[in-house]
C-alpha cells in the first residue's frame, strides 16, 4: 500500500469516498508491548478530528493511572472549556464501572464486571454515544470466556453509523480477528526487561 493507496480496488459498488468513509474494527494483539499505546494514539487523533472518545479499560487496576489516562482527560478539558477536540471518557473496570458503583457485589467478581461493561458498551454502539471507542485489554475477557466472543463480533458488525473500535491484549480470538478491518500483532524483539531492568516513568506509563 505504497504512499496510502489501496494495491486493490474492490467492485463493490461504493464510491471511494463512501469506502474511505467506513467504520474501522481494529485488534492489536501479539506478546509484544505497545498495544494499548497504539490505540491511544489512534485515539488522540480521534479527539484531533473531533470526535467522541471513550476508553474501557478491562482488566488494569483503578489504581494504576497510565500517562495516556492523564493526556487524554486533559485533552477532554480542553474540549469542555475551549470546544476544541471531541469529549472523552474514561472508565476503568478495577475501580468498578461507573454505572455499577452503587452496587459493591460485583467489585470482586470480575467476570461479572467484565459482562456489565460489555452490556453498557454495546448499548452506547445502538446509541451511537461515541465516535470513536478503545476496548483496553478486552481480548482478555473474550479469551477466558467470560464475555461471549461471537456475541460481541455481531454487534459490532451491526453496530450503526461510523463508530471506530479499537480492542487491545494478547491472544484475541481468531473470530475476533476475521471480523476485523485491521490488524496489528506486536512481535517482541527485544525488551528492557530482557536485561532486568524494570519499567520506568515516561516508557511504560
Amino acid at each position: 500500500m505504497p504512499q496510502g493507496v489501496p494495491d486493490t480496488i474492490p467492485d463493490d459498488g461504493l464510491t471511494t469516498r463512501q469506502r474511505r468513509n467506513q467504520p474501522v474494527l481494529a485488534v492489536h494483539t501479539g506478546e509484544g508491548k505497545g498495544k494499548s499505546t497504539a490505540a491511544f494514539g489512534m485515539a488522540m487523533r480521534a479527539w484531533n478530528a473531533g470526535m467522541r472518545v471513550a476508553v474501557f479499560q478491562f482488566v488494569k487496576s483503578a489504581k494504576w493511572r497510565v500517562g495516556e489516562e492523564s493526556a487524554l482527560t486533559a485533552l477532554g478539558e480542553v474540549h469542555a472549556q475551549t470546544g476544541r477536540g471531541g469529549p472523552v471518557e474514561w472508565h476503568k473496570m478495577g475501580q468498578g464501572w461507573s454505572w455499577l458503583r452503587a452496587n459493591a457485589d460485583h467489585d470482586d467478581d470480575h467476570a461479572v464486571a467484565a459482562r456489565a461493561g460489555w452490556d453498557e458498551i454495546a448499548r452506547r454502539l445502538a446509541a451511537h454515544e461515541h465516535d470513536f471507542y478503545v476496548l483496553d485489554e478486552f481480548t482478555y475477557p473474550l479469551h477466558w470466556g467470560w464475555v461471549d466472543t461471537d456475541a460481541v463480533v455481531a454487534t459490532l458488525r451491526a453496530r450503526p453509523g461510523r463508530q471506530h473500535v479499537v480492542i487491545t491484549g494478547r491472544r484475541a480470538p481468531a473470530t475476533l480477528i476475521d471480523a476485523a478491518d485491521l490488524v496489528t500483532e506486536m512481535h517482541k524483539i527485544a525488551h528492557p526487561m530482557d536485561a532486568g531492568r524494570k519499567g520506568q516513568k515516561g516508557i511504560e506509563w
